[in-house]
Order: C-alpha cells, then sequence, then structure tokens
C-alpha cells in the first residue's frame, strides 16, 4: 500500500495547460473525475484487467477505457487480427470486404439487425439515427433518456447549450427512466403528433421495470414513431445480442460502440432494412474512416470470442462477486449508505451522507477513489468487469473495500473526512446516470 509518485503524470498536465482545451478529450479521463494530487492522470501501457500509468505504477483497472476493453487490454487474438490486417493496409481507395464480413456478422448475432453502418464514434451514430428517424417518418421532434453524445440535437437538453441554436433546442425533450407516464404527457400535450423518435439507453444501472419497455414499443407504434436503443454499454456487454437480447424486445434502430471492437475506435448504426433504406439515398451518412480495416478486424476478431467463447458468463459471474461482495462487505460494517447497483457486469457504487452527518458524497468518493488507488486499484466508482478480470483481481479489489469502507465510515462519523484528502475533491458527474434532465414539454 502507498499513494503513487504522480510526477511524471503531473508533468505532461503541465505542458497539456493552455494547449489541449480542458487538458482531456474525453471528460470522464480528466482530472476533473480524478482527485488531483493522488490519482494519475496518464496511463502508458495496459496488459489483461492493469495499467500502467506513466510513472511504473500499477493498477487493477475497474474502468476499462471508459467502457470499451470488454476483453481487456492488448488481447492477444485481437491484437494479432489487427497485426495481420496492418500488413495488408489500414485505409483503402475502395471499400474492404471487411466491411461485408463484420455487417453480417453483426446481423447473425444481433436480433432484429437487417442493415449495418460504420463510423467511428457513439455520437456519430445515435445523431445519424436522429437524421434516419426524422427522414423515415417526416417528422423532427425527438424524446430522449440518458446520454447520447456531444451533436446539438442532444446537447441541447442539458446545461451545455452554448453554440447550439434556439430552433435545434426546441426539437429535443427529455422523460423520466422507467416512467411511462411522463412519455405520455408529452405524448398528450401534443409532441405526438410530431415525434420523430424515442432514443433511450435500454438501461444504465436501474433495471427496467416490468412493462416499461413493452410500453415505449407501443408508443411508438401507435404514433408512428421509431424506437431507438442507444446501446454504447448495453451491445455486447448485457449479452452478444445486446439489450433487445437480454430483454426480448426489438426496436427500430440500435446503435453500439464501445465493447464491439475492444478498444478499437468503432461504431455501429443497425436496424430494420424498410428504415435504414433511407441511407440508400435520401440521408447523407459517409464517412472516409467508415471501413477502415484495423477497426473491422479488431471487431470481426471479438465478436467471434465473445461467440465462442464463455465472455458473458465470465462477466456476470465477477462482476456478481465484486457486486455482492462490496453488499456484503458495507452490510457487515453496518454501512447502510453505501450499496452496489446495477447489473453485474457494470455496476456503480453509490454513497449517501449517513442519517445525522452532514457530508457532501462526492468528498466520500473522493476519499474512496484516493484510498483504493493507494491499494493499487484505479477507481472511478463504476466496476467495468472485463474477460480478462480474473480471480486475484476481484480478490485485490474486494481486500481494498475491507480495508476502506472501515475508514470512510470513521472520517465521515467523526467528521474528519475533508482533513483526510489527499487531493482535490472530484468534480459532479455530467453524465447523469438517473433523472435524465427532464425538460418539461412546456417550457
Amino acid at each position: 500500500m502507498g499513494y503513487p509518485t504522480i510526477d511524471a503524470s503531473n508533468a505532461l498536465w503541465a505542458r497539456a495547460q493552455g494547449l489541449i482545451p480542458s487538458g482531456t478529450q474525453t471528460l470522464a479521463k480528466g482530472p476533473g473525475q480524478w482527485s488531483d494530487g493522488v490519482a494519475p492522470k496518464y496511463l502508458c501501457r495496459g496488459k489483461g484487467s492493469r495499467v500502467w500509468d506513466v510513472d511504473g505504477n500499477d493498477y487493477v483497472d475497474l474502468v476499462m477505457g471508459v467502457g470499451p476493453l470488454s476483453l481487456g487490454y492488448a488481447h492477444p487474438e485481437v491484437d494479432a487480427a489487427i497485426a495481420a490486417q496492418l500488413k495488408d493496409g489500414i485505409t483503402f481507395s475502395l471499400m474492404h470486404p471487411l466491411e461485408v464480413e463484420v455487417a453480417e456478422l453483426v446481423r447473425d448475432v444481433v436480433p432484429g439487425v437487417e442493415s449495418v453502418r460504420y463510423s467511428k464514434t457513439g455520437a456519430d451514430v445515435t445523431s445519424a439515427a436522429i437524421r434516419v428517424a426524422r427522414a423515415f417518418t417526416g417528422k423532427s421532434k425527438v424524446l430522449c433518456c440518458g446520454y447520447h453524445g456531444w451533436h446539438d440535437w442532444y446537447i441541447a437538453v442539458t446545461d451545455k447549450t452554448a453554440g447550439i441554436p434556439t430552433a435545434a433546442q426546441d426539437l429535443t425533450y427529455t422523460f423520466a427512466y422507467n416512467d411511462l407516464d411522463s412519455v405520455k404527457e408529452a405524448i398528450a400535450a401534443g409532441l405526438g403528433e410530431d415525434l420523430a423518435a424515442i432514443i433511450l439507453e435500454p438501461t444504465v444501472f436501474e433495471a427496467p421495470q416490468d412493462g416499461f419497455l413493452q410500453g415505449l414499443r407501443r408508443i411508438c407504434d401507435e404514433t408512428g414513431a421509431l424506437l431507438v436503443f442507444d446501446e454504447m454499454w448495453t451491445g455486447f456487454r448485457l449479452a452478444l445480442g445486446g439489450a433487445q437480447a437480454r430483454f426480448d424486445l426489438r426496436a427500430d434502430l440500435c446503435t453500439f460502440s464501445k465493447a464491439v471492437a475492444n478498444g478499437m475506435p468503432l461504431s455501429l448504426l443497425t436496424g430494420r432494412r424498410e428504415v435504414m433504406s433511407v441511407c440508400d439515398r435520401d440521408v447523407f451518412f459517409y464517412t472516409t474512416f467508415g471501413g477502415e480495416a484495423l477497426s473491422l478486424a479488431a471487431a470481426k476478431r471479438t465478436i467471434e470470442i465473445m461467440r465462442d467463447e464463455p465472455v458473458f458468463e465470465h462477466l456476470a459471474r465477477q462482476g456478481h462477486a465484486l457486486k455482492d461482495g462490496f453488499n456484503t462487505i458495507a452490510e457487515e460494517l453496518g454501512l447502510d449508505y453505501a450499496r452496489c447497483v446495477g447489473f453485474p457486469e457494470r455496476s456503480l457504487v453509490k454513497l449517501a451522507a449517513p442519517a445525522g452527518h452532514d457530508v457532501d458524497p462526492l468528498v466520500m468518493k473522493t476519499f474512496v477513489q484516493q484510498e483504493m488507488i493507494a491499494r493499487g486499484v484505479l477507481w472511478g466508482g463504476f466496476h467495468n468487469v472485463s474477460y480478462a478480470h480474473g480471480d486475484a483481481e476481484v480478490e485485490q479489489v474486494l481486500r481494498a473495500y475491507r480495508e476502506v469502507l472501515p475508514l470512510l465510515d470513521a472520517a465521515t462519523r467523526d467528521g474528519s473526512l475533508p482533513e483526510r484528502l489527499r487531493g482535490k475533491v472530484l468534480e459532479k458527474v455530467f453524465r447523469k446516470v438517473d433523472n435524465f434532465h427532464v425538460k418539461p414539454v412546456g417550457r
């Protein structure tokens, strides 16, 4: 145990100031979500479920690239597929066979998929899905629930609206997860007359209540809107066929990224052929790097491994061990304010102030992160389990929890928690996991 030396990280961070706006390319990776002064800022190597920072410290990684490392860092078979393709080329002047081969593979493993298009990021394909829905339905407005990227149509419902025209802001509305009444109210207020799509993350950490997703399907059928699943997190993680397979429900369009290519940049827009046919002529959605072959080679091998090996059984088993292990430790200590929620494949540690104590949960989270890092665990509040997380890594994490949670409880109850922080308090998470920026229809 020991707090890591992060001199090389801090030196790189100093060089980034003024050169890279906000200092980071990915908000979740920036120092705002990692205690500045304690946590490393730059990683340089990963293998399996472990990473090394630029100062040489190593950690069990529970973040896994913010989701994409479904099989683990440097998976030998995926890397071999990338290396083999690299010998032949990366991007070509005409189409590459992998464009067809991966599309066929996705069609075979994901229910309801009849057409597939590629891009590079999740925001690309969720935005393309909205454009396709508008073109297919001839309508303009959107109801959304969850986080869907940085493009105008979605960010208009958040407080990050600088640079977005009012006209764009007036086309997107939100609803609350597991709350069909909030959707029905929007429809009744007139939104249904011009509703092109209902788009949501099928689940984040809260499971869908009986009838919720089915109710959305029914509302879309009644209004003529399209049901769109944003499966950046659920796709190739909750099941090989994603949320459609896990919950036995069909959407009109589904978007994927993250876990599909084990870290290579690739996103998918998929759906019914009838709907996707608007991309033949009416909708312009093309990119130079859409057929980039290294990512497609990685995706092909990743999906094959998921299909042929017990990947999802492993994610569920190790995820259960972490989730149930945390909750057991918290219960044994009498910590009714600490619990782990969500699906075992991706769970969330939630902390709240104990009754009678005025303490900021962000301070509590910062302390836990600080102490987990001191015990060799890169911890951001989530358990993003991969195929590479073995029993030894799970036990290391649980051993750290057994040491850290009593320290958290003692410092919280005696009021010394702020004094025990060795770095800055974490910033609020922009990506909310519940109460999704609910914006009333009548604004």
